[in-house]
């Protein structure tokens, strides 16, 4: 049963015109996240940023919550499996949370094109 469904939709402009994208990506990338944000090309951080920034947001529109304890964005990262995909990490106190609710499964979706960044979230029951 669907729990939830979230989309978001970042400007990359909005990304690209900040002061620091290191101080962003520091405060709402998870420890994994910012080992993957380290090792990008200067020319793909943006992209990145606004995708894992997007993905974030959809999950927490999906959950109905928004960003609020124990859910914040540090809290969720998303990791691309072998194939690509992405798929959420929670940390313990959001896994808790979140399947306390009777959450059992999410999915989320990401996607670019020129200068958006689009994401899209279910989560079921």
């Amino acid at each position: 049963m669907i729990y939830g469904i979230g989309t978001d939709l970042v400007d990359l402009d909005r990304i690209k015109k900040m002061k620091s994208m290191s101080a962003f990506a520091n405060k709402i990338l998870g420890d994994q996240e910012l080992v993957k944000f380290g090792k990008l090309a200067d020319g793909t951080k943006q992209f990145y940023l606004g995708k894992q920034f997007a993905g974030k947001e959809a999950f927490v529109k999906a959950l109905g919550t928004g960003f609020k304890d124990p859910v914040f964005p540090k809290d969720i990262q998303i990791i691309r499996n072998k194939l690509g995909k992405p798929e959420v990490l929670l940390s313990a106190g959001a896994k808790s949370f979140v399947e306390d609710l009777g959450i059992i499964k999410s999915h989320v979706s990401l996607a670019d094109e020129s200068n958006h960044l689009l994401a899209f979230a279910v989560l079921e029951s």
